[in-house]
């Protein structure tokens, strides 16, 4: 293997000092408690997330800053090859002033797939291609054929396979309304969506098998959902907070920021209120929710739950039959 190309063999001239960055990130995540599966460990220090993120944008007061790799000043470059290898999320697609594509935290991005519980032969539908580095991941971990991603927006779509291609790696790219799944190439094993969602789209369901995993981003938490069959499913949050772009398509219901009722500041930027406020937007009062909060003891994301029966959806604390359960706004798309 030559000094400019990477594990799998792929031309790059950032080959060198790019690996030596992923190696120092892959050690990061690692000092987190994630990536204890040796093949996920694998597939973080050899998929180049540079190739994923050609450019993005730093905020600034004045607006954004974009880096990118080719970039004349080799102080500039060597920034954009840094920052495609910190801890962090990354802008990438934005459109009059609206975020509208992104890269995950790769701590975060591995707690997700560390969650999927993916194993050897296990078809993965991701909803939310984004820059793709996600999709390379799971393809590295699982092999092309076993994963699907879907996007909404055809630019991001074939972007993301250009930069899958470009690092070696074939899974199937779809352009459509991610709510409505991927029937086609269905029935699936795991969900992943890397996208905020209201709810977890009924589509979903009848195209994953009996004892599937469904992870969904809602109300800035990461719920991960057991499949009992085409109509029930349930699982509990994860601790970690969780911020997506929404989910786009058609219909598609938007997130929104929850109000505040004019609470203290100190108790809505409160990262376990906040969650709680953002799950029952709409349903419960924000003084209610700050009263059941301080009396259940200040509850963090694990003791939350949601159950899918059917036509309803609800989210609850404790006990999906206890006291305390809220419903949640369905997607407007089935696809």
């Amino acid at each position: 293997m030559g000094a400019d190309q990477d594990a799998r063999g792929v031309r790059d001239p950032c080959a060198g000092p790019a690996a030596e960055a992923r190696a120092a990130l892959v050690r990061r995540i690692a000092a987190t408690g994630v990536l204890r599966d040796p093949a996920w460990r694998a597939a973080f220090a050899e998929v180049p997330r540079h190739l994923f993120v050609p450019y993005y944008y730093v905020p600034t007061f004045a607006g954004y800053e974009r880096l990118w790799s080719g970039d004349p000043d080799p102080g500039r470059r060597e920034r954009w090859l840094r920052g495609a290898y910190a801890d962090g999320p990354l802008a990438t697609r934005i459109r009059e002033g609206e975020l509208v594509s992104s890269g995950s935290r790769p701590s975060l991005m591995a707690r997700m797939l560390d969650a999927l519980e993916a194993a050897d032969g296990h078809r993965v539908l991701e909803i939310g291609t984004g820059t793709g580095y996600n999709a390379a991941l799971l393809a590295h971990r699982l092999g092309d054929p076993l994963v699907t991603t879907v996007d909404v927006d055809r630019e991001i779509a074939d972007s993301a396979r250009d930069h899958l291609a470009a690092a070696g790696y074939h899974p199937a790219v779809i352009t459509g309304d991610g709510a409505g799944g991927c029937p086609g190439r269905a029935p699936f094993d795991r969900v992943i969506a890397t996208c905020a969602l209201p709810s977890v789209p009924r589509a979903w369901l009848p195209q994953c098998v009996p004892g599937g995993l469904v992870l969904a981003p809602l109300a800035n938490g990461l719920a991960v959902l057991r499949v009992r069959d085409e109509g029930h499913a349930e699982g509990r949050f994860l601790n970690s907070p969780a911020y997506f772009v929404p989910l786009r398509g058609g219909g598609q219901v938007r997130t929104t920021p929850p109000h505040t009722g004019g609470l203290p500041r100190r108790v809505v930027e409160s990262e376990q209120f906040r969650f709680l406020l953002t799950l029952t937007a709409g349903v419960l009062d924000p003084h209610e929710a700050l009263a059941l909060w301080q009396r259940e003891g200040r509850p963090e994301r694990e003791r939350f739950g949601v159950t899918v029966s059917g036509d309803s959806q609800w989210a609850w604390l404790d006990d999906p039959e206890g006291p305390y359960a809220w419903p949640l706004e369905a997607p407007g798309s089935a696809g």
